[in-house]
């Protein structure tokens, strides 16, 4: 008789992998066994991989898909606006015979703009001529590839942003034994007194090795009656009971859905959208509706349950119409930064100051620079300063009225590459999006660029002290933008003839001579 083509420990692990939430196809592939096989044990135990409740659409929603995406030719956004899974909003554009590509493609505005730009004209005249706004002037300038929840850089960079929360913790969903589950509500531990999924595996862990309902009882501190239930419950295989798959039936016997209250009752919601037409807040609304109906309490409503059914629960046009009666206009929640979940502030990561060598503050090794902006009246222009640490040299670069990160990246790079190796250490900024561009700089320049934190002005102490002198030539409220380059040369050279307390009253003009020489 011919040996068993696979062992119990492969079936063993396949189930362990499968009740954790594993595919048929990931768990017959980690252990080692073909994928029929893997289906077919499945079905001898009884168990079965359902398939989500496929999404029915009343077809008035899909005629507004359908005239939103020949007036806007965007078929994700409209079909997020309307809650229509992305797939089916495909299709449907697919079957109209709409097709986007094309529309995304001619763009004159963006060829004007580009034309403009080619002409000599300044990013913000280029916008301004075109009507374009800022950001999307900056992609067509940068060459930027907009796409789903991203950009794609001319260089090959992908970056993807988070999905948008409208205020409720983002949907994961997973497929596995006992149906599609919100993973979001699998991991939400509610009271101690209900079995976690850690609780369970222990239960699986003594069931296995044989221990009666009242041993296992006893070991887990728990009512036999409870351990009793759980396994009569969430026993669905012949495979016996599964921790995982328990865990998730549990959690899928535990909701309780209802329909919001605010669409639920057409008397509330008819006061709510009429009270937001004149303009008021939810919270106004939710403390009104006590004074004005103090005896319904079918007509109360807390602030928090106007904001969904707003944000939420309204769709398309309706959600328009209601975000845009809001004070601040919005037909989405503005996502709120958390200090332990902050989005990178540049697409290239940020080296941080701790990570800075040692000898940096001891001043005594040269090349190690700090900079920042002076900037103008009304934030029109600026001017780039550099000081180096050991000897206090001031370097100044032009930048008129062009503030964003690829003219301080062209600017700097300019003012220092006569500098020699050995004065090109580092460079030290603070995080202002003027330095968005700093891996280009650095590759440019071998130079090693670090950000101080946020709010920590004295890291780079003496760079502060020199714009602070600096606006002796450009005081404050002033445009720097007539300063040429000869101008900055001319107040650099002034500033680095001073002598200096620091360096016993030599001047940084001559430090630096002095390790030029050395050198």
């Amino acid at each position: 008789m011919a040996g068993k083509k696979y062992t119990d420990e492969q079936k063993d692990e396949f189930f362990r992998l499968l009740d954790r939430g594993g595919t048929v196809r990931a768990a017959a592939r980690a252990v080692g066994v073909n994928e029929n096989a893997g289906y077919n044990w499945l079905r001898k135990t009884g168990l079965t991989m359902k398939r989500a409740v496929p999404r029915i659409y009343p077809p008035e929603l899909k005629t507004e898909f359908l005239r939103l995406v020949f007036e806007r030719q965007i078929i994700s956004t409209v079909a997020v606006e309307l809650g229509i899974h992305r797939p089916t909003a495909y299709a449907w554009a697919r079957k109209a015979g709409i097709s986007t590509s094309e529309a995304r493609r001619v763009n004159p505005r963006r060829d004007e703009f580009l034309r403009l730009r080619a002409t000599g004209f300044t990013r913000a005249q280029a916008r301004a001529a075109v009507g374009a706004d800022t950001r999307s002037a900056t992609d067509w300038d940068k060459g930027i590839t907009i796409i789903k929840r991203g950009r794609i850089y001319p260089d090959g960079r992908v970056v993807r942003y988070p999905e948008r929360n409208n205020g409720v913790v983002p949907e994961r969903r997973s497929r596995a034994i006992g149906g599609t589950v919100d993973l979001n509500i699998v991991e939400k531990i509610i009271h101690p007194r209900y079995l976690g999924v850690v609780e369970r595996e222990h239960l699986h862990d003594l069931h296995r090795a044989g221990l009666s309902i009242r041993a296992i009882a006893v070991v887990m501190q728990r009512a036999p009656s409870t351990i009793s239930r759980e396994l009569q419950r969430n026993t669905v295989s012949a495979r016996g009971y599964l921790p995982h798959t328990a865990h998730r039936l549990s959690v899928t016997r535990r909701a309780r859905p209802r329909t919001p209250k605010v669409v639920a009752n057409d008397r509330l919601r008819a006061y709510i959208q009429g009270k937001l037409s004149r303009k008021w807040s939810p919270q106004q609304i939710s403390n009104r509706l006590v004074k004005e109906f103090p005896g319904a309490k079918e007509m109360r409503v807390s602030t928090e349950t106007i904001y969904q059914a707003i944000y939420v629960h309204a769709r398309g046009e309706l959600r328009r119409e209601l975000g845009t009666q809001l004070r601040r206009g919005r037909v989405a929640r503005k996502p709120r930064k958390q200090p332990d979940a902050r989005r990178p502030r540049f697409v290239d990561q940020m080296r941080p100051i701790s990570e800075r060598p040692a000898e940096v503050e001891t001043r005594q090794i040269p090349g190690h620079w700090e900079g920042d902006l002076i900037i103008g009246a009304l934030g029109g222009s600026a001017i780039a300063t550099l000081v180096e640490r050991t000897t206090r040299f001031v370097m100044l670069a032009h930048l008129g009225r062009e503030r964003n990160a690829e003219a301080l990246r062209d600017s700097l790079i300019t003012t220092v590459r006569h500098l020699p190796a050995s004065l090109r250490q580092s460079l030290t900024w603070d995080q202002g999006a003027e330095m968005a561009e700093h891996r280009a700089f650095s590759v440019a320049t071998d130079f090693d660029v670090y950000f101080a934190d946020p709010g920590s002005p004295w890291q780079r102490g003496s760079n502060e002290n020199t714009n602070g002198l600096l606006r002796q030539y450009f005081p404050k409220g002033t445009d720097l933008a007539p300063h040429g380059v000869g101008r900055l040369l001319e107040v650099a050279t002034e500033l680095n003839d001073r002598p200096r307390k620091s360096l016993d009253w030599d001047t940084p003009a001559e430090r630096l001579t002095a390790l030029l020489e050395a050198s």
